[in-house]
């Protein structure tokens, strides 16, 4: 199952988390976002993207004619989208994951709505967590995986932990940046969900090495 694309979670960043405010920014995509103001705003990574000039703020009532990373999405983001991200822009739903289910999102108009694929967050809050990316994190992944890298780093650079994103999913991000379509991003990922899955019972089957016990230890004494 491809994961839901972006929500932001109430403390994943704060004002001093970061490491390159006052750079300028020099990116040629358009970002945008729809705030639900469902976060804390001094630790909200879509609200400081917008106070850092990275990406624009939408009303719900506004249409994007992009791409818009959303859980209604009826596709994966691949690299067959890197087009339409590139004239015409990316987008993210700045929420709570708590909320999500009471989240008005049906009424966001796009031009294409679609999944993000597995990953796994950085950000503080859901740290090592699969598919729980803040806004940050998604406008990354969309824009890696559309091939836009440098814009990807560029977003990520804002936050102190933003870099580790990138490290943390390079290779599976290295994967779908290479596929084709939405249908062969899936592919990939249930290759790797399958992967993990083999992990995770070859671990649990692996014997567990427990010190001696105490009987154990005096049997093996001289007399």
């Amino acid at each position: 199952m491809a994961a839901a694309a972006a929500v932001d979670e109430e403390g994943a960043t704060s004002e001093s988390d970061s490491s390159n405010d006052e750079e300028p920014v020099e990116l040629t995509i358009s970002l945008a976002m729809w705030d639900f103001k469902q976060c804390d705003p001094k630790k909200c990574s879509g609200r400081k993207l917008e106070r850092l000039g990275v990406i624009k703020d939408l009303k719900l009532t506004q249409k994007f004619h992009g791409v818009v990373l959303t859980p209604l999405g009826q596709a994966t983001i691949s690299p067959a989208d890197r087009q339409m991200v590139e004239e015409r822009g990316l987008a993210v739903v700045d929420c709570s994951w708590h909320e999500v289910e009471k989240t008005p999102l049906h009424r966001i108009k796009a031009g294409a709505s679609k999944l993000l694929p597995y990953l796994v967050a950085a950000n503080p809050v859901n740290y090592g967590k699969p598919c729980e990316l803040s806004c940050a994190e998604a406008l990354a992944a969309g824009l890696y995986i559309t091939g836009f890298k440098d814009a990807a780093a560029i977003v990520l650079s804002k936050f102190k932990w933003g870099p580790g994103f990138l490290t943390l999913n390079e290779d599976l991000l290295e994967v779908y940046a290479a596929c084709s379509d939405s249908a062969d991003v899936i592919r990939r990922q249930k290759e790797h969900l399958h992967k993990l899955q083999l992990e995770a019972i070859e671990a649990r089957a692996r014997p567990i090495d427990m010190p001696p016990s105490e009987s154990d230890s005096s049997s093996g004494e001289d007399a």
